[in-house]
């Protein structure tokens, strides 16, 4: 019997993905990782790569590009495809699985994330649903397309995409159990926990559940046994040692950190750009430009984040 080259190739990309997935569970803190940008506002591929250091030394279980905390909306094509590129350089080798976003507005826009993530060879790929679909059909072919691209795990978010059409705890076991490798949820939509536990009842079908909201829930998810959280970066550390401290045991360690953790999580909710002024504070980045938020941190934002990341310093890795 003989094969083409591209059936060959096919099947060692299958392989490989399928070799990533055993090597790293999808299973932890997936950090979504925050986009460095110049004083000029171009993307800073050298900090990207850098953040990858960063996350890596705080002892995260994953990182996610591009995607809501990672300012994508605002990235080009041109920029989203090079910093796939530089992620991939920069992760290799690291004990943390790689999770790029392959998001786009419609099928085709996707497929042109999808198809270079595939020739990347992440660990895994992530999207949300396409923005331009009018109902949960237009999903169902969005993601049965995608599904057939690639064989590794594929995470769903369940927000991000049109307006008025929410992909239900139905909808999403169907599509895993078409495509078992959209088994993986970010769960994002209200009511999460009733929902994660919902799909949760749907194991093995469900591969594994993840939420967001920068881990506000998180001690209360990992008591009813879900998968993880996809937080921002700048207390990525915090997350890391949350999660590992409550599955190996120690429970009450988990629930120190974590309470330092709400009050770096609360400040951001009163001062706008803590997120890039922590960051650049951390020594990950040179800048604390944004995009989306153009807001300085005044002096005395600066005073009471400073204070309370003097209160953090025990739990800080980096």
């Amino acid at each position: 019997m003989q094969i083409t080259r591209r059936e060959m190739l096919a099947a060692l990309g299958t392989a490989s993905s399928l070799s990533a997935a055993k090597s790293k569970p999808m299973r932890g803190a997936f950090i979504i990782m925050a986009t460095p940008f110049t004083e000029s506002k171009a993307v800073d591929y050298e900090d990207l790569a850098n953040e990858v250091k960063f996350l890596h030394r705080c002892g995260v279980h994953g990182m996610v590009w591009p995607q809501m905390a990672s300012e994508y909306a605002t990235l080009t094509k041109e920029e989203r495809l090079r910093g796939m590129e530089v992620l991939v350089k920069a992760a290799k080798r690291k004990k943390p699985a790689l999770v790029l976003g392959v998001q786009g507005a419609n099928t085709d826009e996707a497929l042109v994330f999808l198809r270079h993530a595939e020739k990347l060879g992440p660990d895994a790929v992530i999207s949300m649903p396409p923005t331009e679909a009018k109902n949960l059909d237009d999903y169902r072919r969005y993601y049965g397309t995608l599904a057939r691209e690639t064989k590794r795990p594929f995470f769903i978010q369940t927000t991000g995409g049109a307006k008025g059409v929410t992909p239900t705890v139905e909808f999403l076991v169907e599509l895993a159990k078409e495509y078992p490798h959209l088994g993986y949820i970010k769960e994002e939509t209200p009511p999460v926990i009733r929902r994660l536990k919902q799909m949760a009842a749907h194991r093995p079908v469900i591969k594994s559940l993840f939420s967001g909201a920068a881990g506000r829930e998180m001690m209360f998810e990992m008591r009813l046994g879900f998968d993880g959280t996809m937080p921002g970066a700048p207390y990525a550390d915090f997350y890391a040692q949350i999660w590992d401290s409550f599955q190996g045991g120690r429970k009450e360690r988990a629930r120190e950190i974590f309470s330092k953790l709400l009050l770096l999580i609360n400040i951001e909710q009163q001062i706008q750009g803590t997120r890039p002024y922590v960051m650049k504070k951390r020594g990950v980045f040179k800048t604390t430009v944004s995009r989306r938020n153009p807001a300085t941190v005044p002096p005395e934002g600066m005073a009471e984040i400073d204070a309370i990341l003097d209160l953090a310093k025990p739990y800080l890795r980096v």
